[in-house]
């Protein structure tokens, strides 16, 4: 019986790489994004016509409880968890509205618990099972212009750490990527100078690729057990 990883935030970047790389090693999968429907439903179609494995897809707000409860109503088994989904913000805390904290802290660190909270039981049923967050250097370091974001990721990393201790004697393992500077729509919003001068900072003098970021997620996924607990940090080098 082939495996069956739920990820969310599917549509494009890291999320729609894992997905790729995922089905490629033979494993089901039920894909979710928020905005991009059309992406979604035609990487799904991609996927199930061309390694003839089960793909479901579905438009769930992961940062919404209620939404994520919908969502594992559909769901009967579940053997990995990658939670993918998320947003950025860049700008000074000072001009920062309560709506627009609210908001990074739903997407990216709310959802890992909404999620989590539902597949945990799936993953007791099943005998085991890995939740994998993906996190940021930010969440590590810290950035400035990005304290919600950085805080939001430095959350998911204490939850990575947090829930691998409790889950660990049920055989469900936790760990969470924390990536650098990846090639993604999410990092396009600086301008060419702005990404020549962190590709200087790197020692790899390159962004990472979202196919380098979903070969991380996979490999976690099939990793030895004894790995958990743990934020692996893939960054070229740069902190």
């Amino acid at each position: 019986m082939r495996k069956h990883v739920l990820i969310t935030g599917a549509s494009r970047g890291i999320g729609r790489a894992c997905a790729l790389r995922f089905a490629q090693a033979g494993y089901d999968l039920t894909l979710t994004c928020l905005h991009s429907e059309d992406k979604l439903l035609a990487l799904k179609e991609y996927l199930t016509h061309t390694y003839r494995i089960s793909c479901r897809a579905a438009v769930c707000d992961a940062g919404n409880a209620d939404a994520v409860a919908a969502l594992f109503k559909e769901i009967a088994s579940l053997d990995v968890l990658i939670n993918n989904a998320g947003v950025s913000h860049i700008g000074l805390l000072q001009d920062m509205s309560p709506e627009e904290w609210n908001r990074v802290m739903a997407a990216n660190l709310n959802s890992c618990f909404y999620t989590a909270k539902y597949a945990i039981p799936l993953m007791l049923a099943g005998g085991g099972g890995r939740i994998i967050n993906v996190s940021s250097v930010w969440g590590n370091a810290g950035a400035s212009t990005e304290v919600a974001y950085s805080a939001s990721k430095g959350g998911v990393n204490t939850f990575t750490k947090a829930l691998a201790k409790e889950l660990a004697p049920s055989n469900i393992q936790v760990n969470a990527a924390a990536f650098g500077v990846i090639d993604t729509e999410m990092n396009h919003c600086f301008s060419k100078e702005e990404l020549d001068a962190l590709k200087a900072e790197i020692p790899s003098d390159r962004l990472g690729t979202c196919e380098e970021a979903a070969q991380l997620l996979l490999m976690l996924a099939q990793a030895p057990s004894y790995l958990t607990g743990q934020i692996i940090t893939m960054d070229g080098g740069w902190l």
